[in-house]
């Protein structure tokens, strides 16, 4: 499964707070994944689709638990991608047109509802439970092992304001992007993901991306050491070279034996460590020498080679 799938299943189970919230679900399900048909002056029927199998047993629960209205389920298989669907047709009925007003989906003249009906969410725990149905309905989220990315797709910029607006009132800053006919809702950051998760109730899920975020942070720290580290020993492996080149021009113009005590230490060192560090090289002299002082004695060899004659 994936853990777009993990993350629906979970919000499928969530218990509601209040008599409201499983309305506001529903409602947000069947305004993203409905599709209204209106067969005559307020007649209508609705056919929903949904790929997952516990999101098409949670509507079809809701429309009967809230409603009691009568439904028929064509379980189907995609040619193309091979993976089973699920149509859910609501037949026209006499408490339908009255259940579409219920749920904001139509207004009371018999227009369609563009946006998300205020009555809805008035309550903290209804935002959520409408946000969970709208990502049952449309949402997806990337493997937390890759990038992350959350989106969900809606059909009127109206209805992806209201979701955004929805959002930004639990601090879950969310951005649209138009994609043809249709409005994308999408997160970037790993902790405004995370923000939702909880809020709408996919504690599992949200406690599994956590994981991932810790083992990609500590993996991304040490990738950061590493890279830092062979940048160093680069830098100390060239600075060895050029000393030994300065060495072998100063031998070439002073006898060893001649040359200050300290200076010659340092020669017999860095030729018997060519790969050493002045860090190094400093624990290696007796007595032990800091960085400091290899690095004066490196200055005063550089200054013999450039003295003019």
């Amino acid at each position: 499964m994936s853990f777009t799938s993990d993350v629906r299943d979970e919000l499928s189970h969530v218990e509601p707070e209040c008599s409201h919230c499983e309305k506001a679900t529903l409602a947000a399900l069947v305004r993203i994944e409905g599709t209204l048909f209106l067969s005559g002056p307020g007649k209508y029927r609705v056919e929903i689709a949904t790929d997952s199998a516990s999101v098409g047993r949670l509507i079809i629960r809701l429309l009967h638990s809230i409603y009691d209205l009568k439904t028929q389920l064509t379980a189907r298989r995609s040619i193309l991608h091979k993976t089973p669907n699920y149509l859910i047709e609501i037949p026209a009925q006499k408490g339908l047109a009255p259940a579409l007003r219920d749920m904001g989906i139509i207004t009371a003249d018999g227009g369609l509802r563009m946006g998300v009906d205020p009555s809805i969410v008035s309550k903290g725990c209804c935002s959520a439970a409408y946000l969970r149905g709208a990502f049952l309905g449309s949402g997806f989220i990337s493997n937390p092992k890759s990038d992350f990315h959350f989106e969900m797709i809606v059909e009127t910029a109206e209805l992806a304001e209201d979701i955004v607006r929805l959002m930004s009132e639990k601090g879950i800053k969310a951005k649209i992007m138009q994609r043809r006919s249709s409005y994308m809702i999408y997160l970037k950051s790993g902790t405004a993901i995370l923000e939702f998760l909880a809020f709408t109730g996919a504690h599992h899920c949200a406690i599994a991306m956590e994981e991932e975020r810790v083992v990609k942070s500590v993996r991304n720290d040490v990738n950061r050491m590493i890279n830092a580290e062979l940048a160093n020993q680069q830098k100390a492996t060239k600075a060895a070279v050029e000393q030994l080149f300065m060495i072998r021009e100063v031998l070439e113009e002073h006898d060893i034996e001649t040359l200050p005590p300290a200076l010659q230490e340092f020669i017999r060192l860095r030729v018997a460590y060519p790969d050493a560090s002045l860090k190094e090289l400093g624990n290696k002299a007796a007595p032990p020498l800091s960085k400091s002082a290899m690095n004066h004695r490196v200055r005063r060899l550089e200054a013999m080679m450039n003295k003019p004659d």
